[in-house]
C-alpha cells in the first residue's frame, strides 16, 4: 500500500511539474523554456533537494514508462492521414533520412576523434541521434557504454529542439517535410515532439524519419566503427 501511495506522488509530482512548465512555455514561447528540458531540470532539483534517489523515482516512473508505448502507437494516426503526401515524396524521405544520419554519426565521430576523446565514448556517441531503445542495443553491439549513450541521446534531442527553429530560420526551411525529417533524424522522439508546433504534417515525416533512422542507424553505426578503424 505505501508503495503505492509512493509511487501515486511520483507520478503526480512529474506531471504537475510538466504541466506548469507547459503553460510557462505557452505563456513564454522562448526555446530555452520547452517544457521536455525545464520539467527534466526542476525534477532533478526536486529529487536532489529532498534526497530522494533515483529508484526511488521510478516507482511511479515505471508506470509512466508503461503508457509510453501507446503514446508512440498513437504517431501512427497523422502518418496514416498523411500516406497520400508519404507514397509522393518516398524518395526525397528516405534520401533525406538516410542523408540526415550518416551526417549525424560521421560529424559526431570525426569531432570526437579530433578532440582525442576516450574509444568508449566515441562508441558511445555514435547512436546519438537514434531513439533511445535503438541507441541502447547500437551501442551495445559496437562495444560503447548504453548508459553514456543515453546521455548523448537526450543531448542531441534538446540540442536539435532549441537550435533547429533558429537553422530553419537562417537556412529559409519554410517545407514541412524539410522541417520533419531534420527533427527526427536528428532528435528523435524530443524533435517530433517539437514537430507538434509546425503542424500535422510536420509531426508525420518526423515521425517516420525517427523510424527510419533506427533502421538506418542500426546498420551503419556497426559499419562506420569498422570503416574508421576505431
Amino acid at each position: 500500500m505505501q508503495q503505492t501511495v509512493y509511487a501515486i506522488i511520483m507520478i503526480l509530482l512529474t506531471v504537475g511539474v510538466f504541466l506548469v512548465m507547459r503553460r510557462l512555455y505557452i505563456r513564454f514561447p522562448f526555446q530555452l523554456l520547452l517544457p521536455m528540458l525545464t520539467s527534466t531540470v526542476l525534477i532533478i532539483s526536486i529529487l536532489l533537494l529532498f534526497h530522494i534517489s533515483y529508484e526511488d523515482y521510478m516507482v511511479g516512473g515505471e508506470w509512466i514508462n508503461t503508457f509510453l508505448g501507446p503514446a508512440v502507437v498513437s504517431l501512427a494516426y497523422p502518418l496514416y492521414k498523411q500516406r497520400k503526401v508519404l507514397v509522393t515524396y518516398i524518395f526525397p524521405i528516405l534520401s533525406g533520412v538516410f542523408a540526415g544520419i550518416c551526417s549525424a554519426m560521421v560529424s559526431g565521430l570525426l569531432f570526437a576523434k579530433v578532440l582525442g576523446v576516450d574509444r568508449s565514448l566515441i562508441l558511445s556517441l555514435i547512436p546519438k541521434s537514434i531513439t533511445t531503445p535503438v541507441a541502447i542495443q547500437v551501442s551495445s553491439v559496437i562495444g560503447g557504454v548504453p548508459s553514456i549513450t543515453v546521455v548523448f541521446v537526450m543531448i542531441a534531442g534538446f540540442t536539435g529542439v532549441i537550435l533547429g527553429p533558429f537553422i530553419f530560420k537562417w537556412t529559409r526551411i519554410q517545407s514541412s517535410l524539410g522541417r520533419g525529417i531534420a527533427f527526427g533524424s536528428a532528435s528523435h522522439a524530443i524533435g517530433t515532439s517539437k514537430a507538434f508546433e509546425y503542424g500535422e504534417l510536420t509531426v508525420s515525416m518526423s515521425s517516420v524519419a525517427m523510424t527510419l533512422s533506427a533502421i538506418f542507424g542500426s546498420v551503419i553505426g556497426p559499419l562506420f566503427v569498422w570503416l574508421f578503424h576505431i
